[in-house]
């Protein structure tokens, strides 16, 4: 489907010769799942209780059909193409027909994760000047505190029970039918506004990302380089529905190749639970958090059969060699690291076929042009630690899959992370002599002492290997001598207790792994860490508060 099946996964051949074509039109809903639905339709989702219980399959033309009556419904309420409507759903099938159902009328969808706070669903209404809300009946309560503060809202769309001034999403699609024409809604240009995604917030108010229609089908390069699905594959992905990385782990890749997704409606995470639905479900390939492959290191991996597994990935920050090196060791798999931002689709990945250097993000996916730069945007020679950087001015084509800039609530654009021809991810790292591409930290986290740069990573990285550590987070600390020093803030494991001679113990311990200037000059133990909804580590809050 639109040329993936001749493609050449060979990473050195797709280097030089993928080139991800957007056509001029196209919906990801009537193009990719209304065709699919018709002519190649088989079992979508996999849909999972919080018990790990199989509570139902979903096919492609089920899809077709709900989100061909949703659209239908929207219609019927008078929203229309460029609309907004904020969508905080969990993972059940009805989040797909949602989505679905507004990329068929062209409503743009803003997913939001289930954590959000009544204050945070009212921030992405007015940013977005949002018509319609469509959400679980856990949230119906924080939409109708923020009512009065939201003007543009004119929709209350409820999945579940049904709720006094709220319209009920089943009775919704019940009564339209599953026939929509594409004529009757676009046409769509692959530059079409389709979706809009917030970012974390981590060091400022959460910038609002559009996702053009194009986006879909430039996650073919994330399908097929980097997670290498094939049809037959049952795919698994650990992540909330509000966040981007839903779209890479359990939405476009994966539907646009025809595989089947698991849906795992569950709360909160039970090691054991989740290694035995490997089994139980027969998944192929598995993607989830470092967290998650820290935990799962600490079992016993003998005790569980995950023998189905062919392709493991990481994401969302660099995975501890060790960690990779265990799940290896007792599963035969590589934890396959891979990149990008709610800005970009995968960007750097390790590859099937090529060697994979533990603790590495990989190599710049096929279809980019990405590199490490300085603030003119020059490219940096080996070793040297730069900005993480994608080429925008190529003299053709834009990248697929990344955005044009933070749309402001003014219908302005916001491009300040384009520069000199480049992207500017936020992000740097350095490259070695193999076109490898390792992670150093966010550009604004990087700690400045006595002359060197030390990136947080990885000290938090060897700060994890000490048994007593279960969580740390490293930011720059003022000092009158070096200008900052390296402080720590540590979350210690079950049955250990903070103490001088512990954190005395812990600093010679890094002393052994790094450079001896790296070490912790400061630790601070702590019962827990500033997080975003995202779950990333608000660094900027650890350092105002030690100032």
């Amino acid at each position: 489907m639109f040329g993936t099946d001749s493609v050449i996964r060979d990473y050195t051949v797709a280097r030089n010769d993928y080139r991800n074509v957007m056509p001029e039109t196209f919906n990801f809903a009537f193009d990719v799942i209304d065709v699919r639905g018709a002519k190649h339709d088989k079992t979508a989702l996999i849909a999972v209780g919080p018990d790990g219980a199989r509570t139902g399959d979903i096919s492609y033309s089920d899809l077709s059909r709900q989100s061909g009556q949703f659209a239908n419904g929207l219609k019927r309420l008078g929203l229309a193409k460029g609309d907004f409507a904020c969508v905080v759903i969990g993972r059940i099938p009805e989040w797909y027909g949602v989505l679905f159902g507004c990329m068929k009328l062209g409503v743009v969808s803003m997913p939001g994760t289930n954590l959000l706070t009544a204050k945070d669903i009212a921030y992405r209404i007015n940013q977005s000047g949002a018509k319609a809300v469509i959400v679980t009946e856990e949230h119906c309560e924080k939409v109708e505190a923020i009512l009065a503060e939201c003007p543009t809202l004119a929709h209350k769309i409820a999945i579940g029970d049904a709720r006094d001034g709220w319209l009920n999403f089943a009775e919704m699609c019940a009564a339209e039918s599953p026939e929509i024409s594409q004529a009757d809604c676009g046409p769509f240009k692959s530059t079409d506004m389709m979706m809009a995604y917030f970012t974390s917030g981590t060091t400022a108010l959460p910038k609002m990302v559009p996702r053009d229609f194009g986006y879909g089908l430039a996650h073919a390069a994330t399908g097929l380089f980097w997670m290498d699905l094939n049809e037959d594959d049952i795919h698994w992905t650990l992540t909330d529905t509000g966040w981007a990385k839903a779209a890479w782990g359990m939405l476009f890749p994966q539907l646009l190749l025809g595989c089947t997704i698991v849906l795992f409606d569950g709360k909160g995470f039970d090691v054991d639970q989740h290694l035995n639905m490997i089994k139980d479900l027969q998944v192929t390939t598995f993607c989830a958090p470092p967290t998650v492959y820290r935990l799962f290191a600490q079992q016993d991996l003998s005790k569980y059969d995950v023998s189905s597994l062919r392709r493991c990935l990481g994401a969302g920050e660099p995975l501890n060699p060790e960690v990779i090196r265990y799940w290896e060791t007792h599963t035969g798999t590589v934890i396959a690291d891979g990149y990008g931002q709610t800005e970009t689709i995968n960007i750097v990945a390790n590859f099937p076929g090529q060697e994979t250097k533990f603790g590495s993000m990989g190599q710049p996916v096929p279809g980019f042009d990405i590199d490490v730069v300085d603030d003119d945007g020059n490219r940096l020679a080996p070793e040297e630690v730069g900005h993480i950087a994608v080429r925008t001015d190529t003299g053709g084509a834009w990248p697929p899959g990344l955005f044009n800039g933070y749309l402001k609530s003014d219908g302005g654009v916001d491009q300040d992370a384009f520069r000199n021809g480049w992207y500017y991810t936020g992000d740097t790292a350095r490259k070695d002599t193999d076109g490898y591409l390792w992670f150093v930290g966010r550009a604004d986290d990087l700690i400045s002492s006595a002359g060197y740069r030390i990136s947080p990573f990885e000290v938090e990285s060897a700060l994890l290997e000490h048994p007593a550590v279960m969580e740390s987070a490293v930011v720059g600390h003022p000092d009158p001598i070096r200008g900052q020093v390296v402080k720590a803030f540590i979350i210690l494991a079950d049955g250990r207790n903070g103490s001088p001679a512990l954190a005395e113990e812990i600093q010679d311990f890094c002393k052994d792994l790094t450079a001896p200037y790296k070490y912790p000059r400061v630790i601070e133990f702590v019962n827990e860490l500033p997080k975003t909804i995202s779950g990333k580590i608000r660094r900027v809050e650890l350092r105002e508060g030690g100032e």
